[in-house]
């Protein structure tokens, strides 16, 4: 097993991967974040279904990809925020992603927030990736 420098650039691979081979489910090692990620997502309408699996040695979670259409429910994925190079915004510069039509997700102190639930609420934070 190698060490992940980055996982949730490990996520959105595994995510765009599992799209672009039009698989239906994919399976990424559990952490707290990626859950929370990953249901924010669920919950945006981007992917399925996402459930905690206990039988192996370590937990996972498995993800159920979305399809609308014939194709598949993200159009794109970016990391922004990374371990090289962090991205921190405040409450007034959180970016719209293409002009509304996609999401950012922001690592805040009251969780994992949408752009427009951080902007909402008034907090700031690190950007993590957009989807669109």
């Amino acid at each position: 097993m190698s060490v992940l420098t980055d996982p949730i650039a490990d996520l959105l691979t595994r995510l765009r991967n599992t799209f672009r081979a039009r698989k239906s489910e994919f399976t990424v090692p559990y952490s707290k974040l990626k859950s929370e990620i990953l249901h924010l997502l669920k919950r945006e309408g981007y992917i399925k279904s996402v459930e905690v699996d206990y039988t192996g040695k370590h937990p996972t979670l498995k993800v159920h990809a979305k399809y609308v259409n014939k194709g598949s429910a993200i159009a794109g994925l970016r990391r922004i925020s990374r371990p090289g190079l962090r991205r921190y915004v405040g409450s007034k510069e959180i970016p719209r992603v293409l002009g509304g039509m996609g999401i950012g997700l922001l690592s805040t102190r009251l969780g994992i927030l949408t752009d427009q639930e951080a902007r909402h609420r008034n907090v700031g934070g690190e950007i993590l990736a957009h989807v669109w």
